[in-house]
């Protein structure tokens, strides 16, 4: 089996962060997000190649870090594109890497922007047991959250119904960007896309694959956040915080409190400073200041500001209100 980590986005919604930096690398805890990918699937021995589908723009950066890691299996696969409005989408990106790679075999797709409570291992049990497409798919509790994403609607395991990004959702079961196709359903793709039908979300795919072949769902409870905006990010970090925080060694803390769920990186500064549901990155310098709900780029130097639902970009300067 071929594995596929869609890794091509340029995550806008969380820019300045992610501006210069693929929102994959944010780290959750003790790793990225996409290295607790690459970790499940180097662990899985039916998985024999990884394929870290990226676009131009950020191929340097993914070329360092896999140089850097220890997962031997992923390797890059470029798209030719360099900002937004070039992108191919994720359905022709996803045809034009399995003729660029020539994949032959079963594939398993998953979005590098996941973090998932299940283990990928499970999911790619429940595929072999049917050798038939299969999907990943999570109750997010919310039909307003529904109607961003995929909905599937189920008899049994077997899908029957998908409808992307519904107006009007009847459910709230939805598809969470994991997908394992069967070697002979690869074709499906290009007779996809030769159709004149959407190249851009997998889910347009499903919908239009689900009238033709029985498709199924693996169902999970537990967690899933699609890190995509701010609040996913900070709702997902706090998740793996359990309440608590994590605070580098290196940094430098005087006179400071730390609240719940807060990330404090390597060679951090803080004096007089309250922090809560907050990440900071490496060598910022917060002083005299509360932060809350926030993300503190890298090099960042605050003073006497107060702070909620800040996205604040590296190497920024902003002392009493004024920068």
């Amino acid at each position: 089996m071929k594995a596929v980590v869609l890794a091509g986005g340029y995550a806008t919604r969380m820019w300045p962060i992610t501006k210069h930096r693929p929102k994959m690398f944010l780290p959750v805890g003790d790793a990225t997000v996409i290295d607790r990918i690459f970790a499940e699937l180097e662990e899985d021995d039916r998985i024999d190649e990884v394929y870290v589908s990226t676009n131009e723009r950020f191929a340097a950066d993914f070329e360092a870090h896999l140089a850097d890691s220890e997962f031997e299996k992923p390797t890059l696969s470029v798209e030719e594109t360099t900002e937004e409005d070039d992108k191919f989408g994720v359905v022709g990106a996803l045809s034009q890497l399995i003729d660029r790679e020539n994949i032959d075999d079963d594939l398993l797709v998953v979005a590098g922007d996941n973090l998932m409570s299940f283990h990928v291992s499970e999911f790619v049990d429940d595929f072999f047991e049917r050798e038939a497409p299969t999907l990943a798919a999570y109750d997010v509790g919310s039909r307003e959250k529904a109607t961003s994403y995929g909905l599937v609607e189920l008899e049994g395991d077997r899908v029957v119904d998908f409808q992307e990004k519904p107006d009007d959702p009847n459910s709230t079961l939805v598809s969470i960007a994991c997908y394992a196709f069967p070697q002979e359903s690869l074709s499906l793709f290009d007779t996809y896309l030769a159709g004149d039908n959407n190249p851009d979300e997998p889910g347009w795919f499903v919908q239009w694959l689900q009238d033709r072949e029985p498709t199924y769902a693996y169902t999970f409870e537990g967690a899933w956040f699609d890190i995509g905006t701010p609040e996913s990010y900070l709702e997902a970090v706090a998740w793996y915080l359990e309440g608590e925080s994590l605070v580098a060694d290196s940094a430098t803390l005087e006179n400071a409190t730390i609240g719940e769920n807060v990330h404090v990186m390597d060679d951090v500064t803080l004096i007089d400073t309250d922090l809560d549901c907050a990440v900071i990155f490496p060598e910022a310098s917060i002083e005299s200041a509360t932060v809350r709900r926030s993300i503190i780029d890298e090099g960042t130097r605050l003073e006497e500001l107060n702070l909620a639902g800040a996205l604040i970009g590296a190497h920024t300067t902003i002392t009493n209100g004024s920068d």
